[in-house]
């Protein structure tokens, strides 16, 4: 028998909610794997159509979840930041990468960011598996740290594909002060030339 119900409550990153069932009182939890489509991160709100198991400790599960209506989830849900920060990273990138071509910054400026920002992602990705696995975490501000350094355009990568740390209002009111703070320092370096000296110390 397949049951209609809302989410009333999701824990996206440790993929599990519950769903509440018209009528009903108790509530039914709901884990990332039962969804017959993965294609979309489920979010508060959502109307489903489940099947319901019962486990050991006679705990009502939701298997074989589908979206109650397929056509209203033609995008991946997230927040209103998303397109902003795609579009602000592809920026940061072009305007990089012309500043390399015109020689106004050395290859080692791009080096780091490229670097930094993929040990950003992996290190987000490892606190993903440690958030839906309950190990061990990473804290905030390491992750904030690696941001302010010159990998936030790794963590964009991360929150927005892995839909990690990409709701929490108060992590990302701090991740984008740190990305403004890296941009504020690299243009402030840009306008003083250091740049260019750290082109003549190094030879590229």
């Amino acid at each position: 028998m397949r049951y209609v119900g809302k989410i009333t409550t999701w824990k996206d990153d440790k993929g599990f909610g519950f769903i509440t069932i018209p009528g009903r009182k108790d509530k039914i939890f709901v884990h990332i794997n039962a969804f017959e489509n993965r294609s979309f991160r489920p979010k508060e709100g959502d109307s489903l159509t489940f099947e319901i198991n019962v486990d050991d400790q006679r705990r009502a599960n939701a298997a074989k979840v589908r979206y109650a209506n397929e056509k209203d989830k033609t995008k991946p849900s997230g927040n209103s930041n998303i397109g902003f920060s795609q579009i602000f990273a592809i920026a940061f990138g072009i305007v990089l990468l012309s500043l390399l071509t015109l020689g106004k910054i050395p290859f080692s400026v791009v080096c780091v960011y490229l670097i930094l920002g993929v040990i950003t992602f992996i290190v987000y990705a490892i606190d993903k598996s440690a958030a839906q696995n309950n190990q061990w975490r990473t804290q905030e501000s390491t992750l904030h740290i690696l941001s302010l350094m010159g990998g936030w355009l790794g963590a964009l990568f991360a929150q927005n594909k892995l839909r990690h740390k990409s709701k929490k209002e108060e992590f990302q009111n701090v991740f984008w002060m740190t990305v403004l703070i890296n941009c504020g320092a690299f243009g402030w370096l840009m306008t003083q030339g250091h740049f260019e000296y750290l082109r003549r110390v190094i030879g590229f």
